[in-house]
């Protein structure tokens, strides 16, 4: 270490180090705009200038070894008339004030530059005006020349998409031949606004800092469990799949299971899907999981026995999570399940063409080998009998079993099925007598699943009753276009009134509807249309238009208008001490990954009920500092996704053999090459800003 004196005080610098940083590590602020801790510095702006004793003229902090000895001046007469006049220089070509919160505007204040060009009309300096990138604006009027984004992509991202154009009073920084920054090798990695002090590039959406990590990474943001997606999409994109596996394992135990039957809203808000389509981050999920070596087993600590006892009632994907994250903490569990086998929804509502069955029994013997103990056939009316038993805590995961009722004249026929009820028959190998022409009504993936089901089951024709649009339906659009490709059809905007019977048919009158005003769901409202009304014939009619929680009175809970469990959201407890609840159960039908994310909330809780941290992550995988260098590639922004494989239509009929097939490696690996690196943005040192508002 070198020992100096900066503004009086004494100082130490490390080997290497300049004297802009020194000072800045020891609290004394140098304002700068050209300078960022991750960039190779070049002196430009000249407002990091100090006195040096021994040195002649005013160097540059940045650029200028510390040394021993070393005496410096950061704050002198001399030097606040230079950055003054520094300013002046950068602002008679800026438009207007500074960009709000924009590092330029805090160094101004605090340089102290309100008036420095008192009656000055800025002429027009003849740059390009504002353009529209996918994610940025690129206002080169305020660009003040710092070369910040230039060095980042240059240097740093060693992109080179961007350098600096034209020489003298015209120079600018933009791309070769002006062309848009998708045709000049740029990966939209961001790193350039991120490190823009004047506001010259810009988020082209808008946002608040305490969103910021929600807004710049919106997979995980997404994500209910919050699986590092970024990470193992990169350990995917660099062959690395057993780590990929174990970062995703790191926060839920079913990968394999999501890997085929998550609803990835991850993909939804993927930003690639600006350029052109978001990454297939569920089949990516899938191609790891399907090579899991099991090296994570040995990676996983159960913590000593605690000698407490928890139950939870209901083996679906929350139940089961808990499970888990309990059992890991060391407490004995206990998984009541009232069907002939486990797995709740994912066992016996997801079609078996979505998720095999041997898939889903793989990752619950998963749970039951870490020592969990799972009896089937078992339901609990009541909970009395739980703690009667010797229970210490209990997690309610009954989930959401019951099939809502449409309301409507006729509904009581026994040829008028339930969804749910239909697809847990055929899923345990019930008969259904489903034949000839079949009415789903409904437009949420239930409804997908029950047609599609329906006519794997005998069914001549099936036609899905929807009361709003194509476009409003909540189903998942591949399911939709899987079930237009398998021959299921569509009537939009109708709604069943009556049912009422003819011979051996059923006469379904309907309901024309038009969409009016936005409701509570932010979709259009079906509105009746007067005279409109329709007959249909059909053999069945299947209701997929909702579920509800069905919790025994026994239980002694209290519960909403909904019939849905009441649970503290933060806690998952219920008011009854020792009870907890989550899932379906509490917060009505949900995905797979949300009923994953109520378990481990419920973990934690009881864990530390039961006198535990609460902590229930897992490491596997240590983490790293990611590289910032992503290297250019030209066509990078036009490579289109990877097709995901699928069984021939006319190979679907008359059996449940899995639609969705897997990636090959080679498929997988430009799949996992897509992704735009998002979180290296998150990564980037924050430039140094002045302590406070105005001169010191």
């Amino acid at each position: 270490m070198m020992k100096l004196t900066i503004d009086g005080k004494a100082v130490e610098a490390r080997a290497g180090e300049t004297v802009l940083e020194a000072a800045l590590r020891a609290g004394i602020y140098i304002p700068n705009l050209c300078y960022h801790p991750d960039i190779p510095p070049i002196g430009a702006c000249r407002l990091c200038v100090v006195e040096i004793d021994g040195v002649r003229g005013v160097p540059a902090s940045c650029t200028t070894l510390a040394r021993d000895g070393m005496v410096v001046r950061t704050d002198t007469g001399r030097l606040r008339e230079l950055r003054k006049n520094i300013l002046w220089l950068i602002f008679s070509g800026y438009p207007g004030a500074p960009e709000r919160a924009s590092q330029l505007e805090k160094v101004a204040d605090w340089v102290g530059a309100k008036d420095l060009l008192p009656g000055f009309v800025r002429k027009a300096g003849g740059t390009p005006a504002a353009v529209e990138e996918p994610f940025i604006i690129r206002d080169l009027d305020k660009c003040i020349l710092c070369g910040r984004c230039v060095r980042m992509c240059r240097d740093v991202r060693k992109t080179g998409a961007i350098g600096l154009i034209n020489r003298g009073v015209k120079a600018v920084i933009g791309t070769g031949g002006g062309k848009p920054l998708k045709d000049a090798g740029c990966k939209f990695c961001l790193a350039c606004v991120e490190v823009c002090p004047s506001g010259a590039l810009r988020d082209r959406t808008g946002f608040e800092e305490k969103d910021r990590e929600k807004e710049l990474l919106p997979c995980s943001s997404t994500c209910p469990a919050g699986i590092d997606i970024p990470r193992y999409v990169r350990l995917i994109a660099e062959g690395r799949y057993q780590d990929a596996l174990e970062v995703i394992r790191e926060k839920v135990p079913f990968p394999l299971a999501l890997g085929y039957a998550c609803n990835h809203a991850c993909e939804e808000v993927c930003r690639r899907g600006r350029l052109n389509a978001p990454m297939s981050v569920k089949a990516l999920k899938r191609f790891v999981a399907e090579r899991d070596s099991g090296r994570w087993r040995s990676k996983l600590a159960i913590a000593p026995d605690t000698g407490r006892k928890a139950a939870v009632v209901g083996s679906g994907p929350a139940g089961l999570t808990a499970a888990w994250y309990l059992r890991l903490a060391g407490h004995a569990v206990t998984v009541f399940e009232a069907l002939s086998e486990p797995g709740g929804m994912m066992r016996s509502a997801i079609p078996a063409y979505r998720l095999p069955r041997n898939i889903l029994k793989k990752e619950i013997s998963e749970i039951e080998r870490i020592g969990v103990r799972i009896e089937t056939g078992a339901r609990v009316e009541s909970l009395d009998g739980l703690f009667d038993k010797g229970f210490d805590a209990v997690f309610v995961a009954t989930g959401a079993p019951a099939g809502s009722k449409m309301g409507v004249p006729g509904e009581d026929d026994p040829r008028v099925l339930d969804g749910i009820n239909f697809l847990q028959a055929v899923s345990f190998g019930h008969k259904t007598d489903i034949r000839g022409e079949v009415l789903v009504v409904g437009g949420g993936n239930v409804a997908m699943d029950v047609a599609r089901t329906a006519l794997r089951s005998g069914a001549g024709k099936v036609t899905v009753l929807y009361r709003r649009t194509r476009g409003e339906m909540p189903a998942l659009r591949e399911e939709v276009d899987e079930a237009v490709k398998e021959g299921v059809k569509f009537s939009f905007l109708t709604a069943p009134e009556r049912i009422v019977q003819a011979g051996k048919k059923l006469n379904v009158e309907c309901v024309r509807m038009e969409l009016g005003e936005p409701d509570a769901s932010g979709r259009r409202r079906p509105v009746p249309v007067k005279g409109g009304n329709t007959f249909i014939k059909a053999d069945r009619v299947i209701t997929a238009i909702g579920q509800v929680p069905a919790v025994p009175a026994g239980f002694a809970l209290a519960t909403d208008n909904k019939s849905r469990v009441v649970a503290d959201a933060a806690t998952t407890a219920c008011a009854r001490k020792g009870v907890f609840a989550g899932g379906d159960a509490v917060s009505g039908p949900a995905s797979i990954i949300e009923a994953i994310q109520a378990g481990r909330k419920a973990a934690s809780a009881m864990d530390r009920y039961l006198g535990g941290t609460g902590v229930i992550d897992r490491e596997f995988v240590a983490p790293e500092a990611a590289g910032g260098c992503i290297m250019r590639e030209e066509g990078f922004c036009g490579r289109e996704r990877a097709a995901i494989p699928e069984l021939p239509v006319s190979k679907r009929r008359g059996n449940f053999d899995m639609v969705e097939c897997a990636y090959q490696e080679k498929d997988a690996l430009r799949e996992a090459g897509r992704c735009l690196r998002c979180e290296l943005r998150l990564k980037i040192s924050k430039a140094p800003e002045p302590p406070s508002s105005g001169k010191k």
